[in-house]
């Protein structure tokens, strides 16, 4: 099975690095899927989007992400967040009660975990 490398980072952390079959992302542009051989590119993440890996090994993974970039070479892709939190790490009670803020960031925050959360439920 084909595979790419792909490295999800924040400011605050590395989240994932590893072989993938396929990176889906949201981009300004739309939803984008990233598999092995894909064109080199470079694309400007959705606000309050959400992005999901899914390892040659292991479980798919969903991370909510707000702004940020996704480079694509032929070799890697890599994903820098202006922030990202894992759907399974989402305190959904605080990500509704952010997702109801008169602040913008912490809004589209929750909101973006929300989907995040959403996105890993579906299968």
């Amino acid at each position: 099975m084909a595979d790419i490398t792909v490295e999800l980072v924040s400011v605050e952390r590395k989240l994932w690095s590893g072989k993938a079959t396929i990176l889906t992302a949201q981009t300004t542009e739309g939803e984008i899927g990233v598999l092995p051989g894909h064109e080199p590119m470079l694309g400007q993440l959705a606000e309050n989007g959400v992005v999901t890996v899914r390892p040659v090994d292991g479980d798919r993974r969903v991370a909510a992400v707000q702004g940020g970039f996704l480079s694509v070479s032929q070799e890697k892709v890599t994903v820098l967040a202006d922030w990202a939190e894992w759907a399974d790490e989402v305190d959904r009670t605080q990500a509704e009660a952010d997702a109801d803020s008169d602040d913008e960031m912490v809004r589209g925050r929750g909101q973006a975990a929300l989907r995040a959360q959403q996105r890993l439920q579906e299968a």
